[in-house]
Formats: structure tokens, sequence, C-alpha cells
């Protein structure tokens, strides 16, 4: 990596761009699957046995063996389907409910307490309640998935609305907005960077709630599949099992991840600066200018960076 000498005179090295980012990212997978094949394949075992480990050979003809059957994207649409479901329930239902519970003192004792009960029950604890309650298995792993992603997205989004500054509802009020005009100019637009925050912790717990429930009761599934090659002594399918829940997880939770920075296109965004490096300079500031110098105002914005315009 490059480097130049900062204002102080000292040495600062320089971060590598996007390639290079990628690079590191490779070359860190890379190292952790070259460490896995070698403890795997010289059977080490120093106080944790990695000779009962198949080595990174093995899973990976497993996994060419799954994909070209059908029985693999079976199991992989099936878990999507739930997924999917469930998290859309859970984001509707969890950022409703987290806004009326934030707006309204009366929503707040009704179902704060409930809310608060419930809350710290593991969602796969529920398992005996969805084969009682619904007729299908299909049903219930759809429900478990929902209530597993619910509370996250529920708890993120009443404190995102708790915590908008009152001059923007007073702003609106001002200029003759009325209850809704708030809550879509407002309220929703302002707690967006915390929705998707919970929406994104959710999502993660989601998958973790629908693997172990189609293990109990699924059939088919990532979940399900991975709990009978177990039962089966099959340990690469048991780990062709494991990459594929993690890489679906990573897919998911990516997607989650820039739907939210499309719809929270106008935060300003932070960048990584090195120690000793002087950070980057607003947008209204001249380039080169001293800190001090003055330049052309700019737009009246409110104290998050949305501008005035925008809320009204």
């Amino acid at each position: 990596m490059s480097g130049s000498p900062n204002r102080a005179g000292r040495y600062v090295p320089r971060y590598p761009r996007r390639a290079g980012r990628y690079a590191l990212r490779l070359g860190s997978l890379a190292g952790a699957l070259g460490i896995w094949q070698l403890l795997t394949s010289l059977n080490v075992n120093l106080w944790v046995r990695f000779s009962q480990f198949p080595t990174v050979a093995d899973v990976a003809r497993a996994f060419a063996d799954r994909v070209t059957g059908d029985d693999y994207w079976t199991d992989l649409t099936d878990s999507l389907t739930r997924i999917l479901t469930g998290f859309a329930l859970a984001a509707v239902l969890g950022v409703a409910a987290g806004v009326l519970v934030a707006r309204s003192r009366l929503a707040e004792d009704l179902l704060g307490p409930l809310v608060e009960v419930l809350r710290p029950i593991p969602a796969i604890a529920l398992v005996p309640v969805a084969i009682l309650l619904f007729p299908s298995n299909e049903q219930g792993i759809v429900f478990i998935t929902c209530t597993a992603a619910f509370f996250p997205v529920l708890v993120s989004t009443r404190h995102a609305v708790r915590a908008l500054t009152p001059v923007w509802e007073e702003a609106v009020r001002t200029m003759g907005g009325g209850r809704w005009r708030i809550l879509f100019s407002v309220v929703l637009p302002g707690a967006l960077p915390g929705i998707f925050g919970g929406l994104s912790v959710g999502i993660g717990v989601s998958w973790i709630c629908v693997i172990s429930a189609e293990m109990i009761s699924g059939q088919y599934g990532v979940g399900y599949r991975t709990w009978q090659d177990y039962t089966v002594v099959d340990y690469p399918g048991v780990f062709v099992g494991m990459v594929t829940i993690g890489l679906l997880g990573w897919l998911t939770s990516t997607a989650v991840e820039l739907l939210g920075r499309r719809l929270t296109h106008w935060l300003p965004r932070t960048s990584y600066v090195p120690t000793g490096r002087a950070p980057r300079r607003a947008s209204g500031t001249a380039a080169g200018a001293p800190v001090g110098t003055p330049t052309a105002p700019a737009s009246p914005t409110t104290q998050e960076g949305v501008p005035h315009e925008q809320l009204v």
C-alpha cells in the first residue's frame, strides 16, 4: 500500500481503493479455506478434533453433486419462500406496531407490557405453539419466522420514532399539515435509518429460526436437508447445508442493506479516514479553502441534514 506524508510530516499509509479492498476480502476468505484444508488434511488434534472434519475438497465435491440435483434447488426455493413471506409480514407489522407504540400512549399502555413479556421468548421455543395453532407445518414455520423478525423491527422502529426531534413535526403543523402528512413526511422518513437497522437484525434472526424450525418440523428446505444429512452421518452434506445457509443469509442481509441505502440516500455519508489524515470537507466548503473562509449560504437544513423544503 502506498502512502503520503500528512500535514505534520508523518508518513500515513493509503488505504487501498475498491479493487484492493475486494482483493483483501477474497484473500481473507481464501486464507480461511486454506487453513481449514491444512488442519483437516493433516488430522490435527489440538484440544479440538479437526480429524473429524471433512476437508474443503470433500465439501466442494459434495456441493457440486448437490447443485446438479433437483432436491437442492427445491430445498432452496422452499426456504427462501418461507423466509421472505415471514420477513415481509414481520416488516409490515413491526413497523406499524413500532410507530403506533411510539406515537400513542394508549397503544404503549396496551401493547407495551405484552411486547416486553413476549420479546425474551426465543422464537424457536414457539414450535409447539405453532404445531397446535396451525393446520400445516408450512404455516407454522412462516409464523416462527415472522415472530423472530417482528420484535427487532418493532423495537428499532419505536426507538427511532421517539428519537426524532419535535422541531420537524412543529414545522409541518405550522405549514398546515395534518396527522397523515406528519406521518409520511416526517415520522417515517426520519425513522428510516433505525427501521432498516431493525430489518437488518431481523433478517439474520429469521434465518436462524427458519432453519431450526425446518430441522424440527419441516418437510424440505435447507434446514431439513442439513438435519437429514446429520442423521445419516453425511458430514460433507452437513457442511454443504451450512455453506448454503451462510450464502443465503449474506445475500438477503446485503439486499436489505442496499435497499436501506437506496431509500436513505439523503443522509450524509461518512467514510473511513486513516489516523493523521485530515477529514474530507463538506460539499459547501470550497476546495482548498481554509476552514474559516466564508462560502455561499446553502439551503437551510435540519439537524439530520434533510432540506427543510422536503419536510414541509
